[in-house]
Order: C-alpha cells, then structure tokens, then sequence
C-alpha cells in the first residue's frame, strides 16, 4: 500500500535563474525521503509537471551529501530577466511550483506524514 503527497511534504526547494535558465534545489527534510526524490524527482517527471513552461533540456544532478537535487531548466524563462515579459522573469515561482508535484510514498513515510497531520491527495 502507498500514499501520494505533495512533494512540499517531504522537502523544501530554491530557485534562481541565470539568462533563461531556471536552477532549482529540492532539498529532502529527512534522510529517508532522499530515495523518493530520486526515484521520483526525474527530469521526465519534472519536464511533464512543468509542461508548457519548459521548452529545453532538463537536467538533474544528485547530491547525495546533502540529501538533494538540483535541476537545470534551459528555455524556462521566456528569455531571461532582461527579455521576458512574465511577472517572474528571475523564476522564484519555481520552487513554488515543484512543490506541488505529486509523489508517492509508502506506508510507513505516509503513517509519519500523517502523524503530523499532513494529508495525502486524493
């Protein structure tokens, strides 16, 4: 049995930019919830949850030390600062967005979440 929760329950993220790149850290809150981000935070899955937004590559590195990924969104910024006409051109909003990404968990992961009074998506 699994549970599906937004990604904001088991990690935090930061975003910047440079040019028309987007950068953004998903940072796990626990050391167990280091696998889910890698077996589900993957530039497939990322690249279809940000679906419109990103017309190039997106690359993800691991860091494991830290218990994070960084993923590199290219053509993500409707040209960067000093061409776009988005409200936020520098993609702070990206972090944002991430974190509502759906991602499953198992039951244990779920019974903990649960415990601290987070809910799992319908």
């Amino acid at each position: 049995m699994s549970a599906r929760f937004h990604l904001r329950e088991i990690a935090h993220a930061r975003a910047g930019d440079k040019g028309d790149t987007c950068n953004i850290g998903v940072i796990a809150y626990r050391p167990e919830y280091y696998p889910i981000l890698l077996a589900q935070v993957t530039p497939e899955a990322v690249r279809a949850h940000f679906r419109g937004l990103v017309r190039g590559a997106v690359t993800r590195y691991e860091l494991p030390l830290v218990e994070a990924v960084n993923l590199v969104l290219e053509n993500a910024l409707g040209g960067g600062v000093t061409r776009s006409l988005s409200l936020d051109p520098h993609g702070k909003s990206y972090a944002a967005l991430i974190l509502s990404m759906p991602v499953t968990v198992d039951d244990a992961i779920a019974g903990r979440l649960q415990a601290l009074g987070r809910r799992p998506l319908p």
